[in-house]
């Protein structure tokens, strides 16, 4: 009963979620193309609300991904620190003022995902000297990158002129708010990418969850595996975070909410996390337009504050 009155509690947000904000929109104003009211919702709020929705889906799939590649309740993108990677690179092209670069994208997306790419192969490698000493260690290390990341963005924060501060600042907090569909089509896409490979992906991943050991007996080639699931994630984590900015704790609670919600294998709970952690970020997207506050609250904000909590839950429960 619970399970069910949570799916109907969020779909019926994500399908009125567009007509809350600052500026009330009516029915009548969706039929009259010329008004205030059609501008905002179609080119502001409904595309805000897309692309929240792939927001979610991707930061929840690459926390399930993390979890169950390491078997490991606390890996995510984000306590991996390849979210800060992908930050600390946004942040350069922000601090260089780099425009477009390659095929029409954007200096920010490109360094972003560098970033992303770059954690990734790091702790890789880095993974190889950690070998007996348990799955914590990896966590650590991914712990310890974060705090390196946010310290080279300080140094980069102190070379950077007002402006560049004031982006650098905007951006580190997070935000959905987007103007067009540009950005919600083409995260629609890399969402789209990267569940459709986890789901070709989803046995192996399912041997995964009981042992690397059993992976390999069943004939699973794990560092192939492991290296295709990690780059594609990185790639789709690394394009929202240029996008939206890092947007912590999703990846974090969403797969055990659903684990908890559904006692089945991962190979089925692929789709249902996905759906989950996208209207999950749209109602905190909702949340976060309709607070009575002087400004919109950023998104990462919001996340953080729902997140900790759970990560400290988990710790106790070890």
């Amino acid at each position: 009963m619970v399970r069910y009155f949570i799916w109907i509690s969020l779909v019926l947000i994500s399908i009125f979620s567009a007509f809350f904000g600052a500026v009330d929109i009516n029915l009548h104003d969706l039929s009259n193309p010329d008004s205030l009211g059609y501008k905002i919702f179609f080119f502001i709020r409904l595309p805000r609300v897309v692309f929240a929705f792939f927001a979610g889906a991707i930061l929840a799939l690459g926390g399930l991904l993390f979890q169950t590649l390491f078997r490991n309740s606390l890996m995510t993108p984000y306590t991996l620190g390849i979210s800060s990677g992908a930050v600390l690179g946004a942040g350069i092209a922000i601090k260089l003022g780099l425009g477009t670069l390659l095929f029409g994208f954007g200096a920010i997306e490109i360094f972003g995902f560098g970033g992303a790419l770059f954690s990734v192969l790091l702790l890789l490698y880095l993974s190889y000297f950690l070998k007996g000493l348990g799955q914590n260690s990896l966590l650590l290390l991914g712990i310890a990158l974060s705090f390196f990341y946010t310290s080279a963005l300080m140094v980069v924060f102190y070379l950077g002129s007002a402006i560049q501060n004031d982006t650098l600042i905007r951006f580190t907090m997070g935000s959905l708010g987007v103007i067009s569909w540009q950005k919600p089509v083409i995260l629609g896409f890399c969402a789209t990418f990267l569940s459709i490979v986890i789901y070709m992906y989803r046995f192996d991943l399912q041997l995964f969850a009981i042992s690397s050991q059993h992976a390999t007996l069943k004939g699973v080639n794990i560092k192939k595996t492991t290296t295709i699931l990690l780059v594609v994630s990185s790639f789709t984590i690394g394009v929202l975070v240029s996008m939206s900015g890092p947007i912590g704790f999703v990846g974090l609670v969403i797969p055990h909410m659903v684990s908890r919600l559904y006692a089945q294998s991962i190979n089925h709970l692929i789709i249902k996390t996905a759906l989950f952690g996208g209207m999950f970020l749209i109602a905190c997207d909702t949340l976060s337009r309709t607070l009575n506050t002087q400004s919109e609250l950023p998104i990462g904000i919001i996340t953080s504050l729902i997140g900790v909590p759970f990560f400290i839950y988990l710790l106790i429960k070890k």
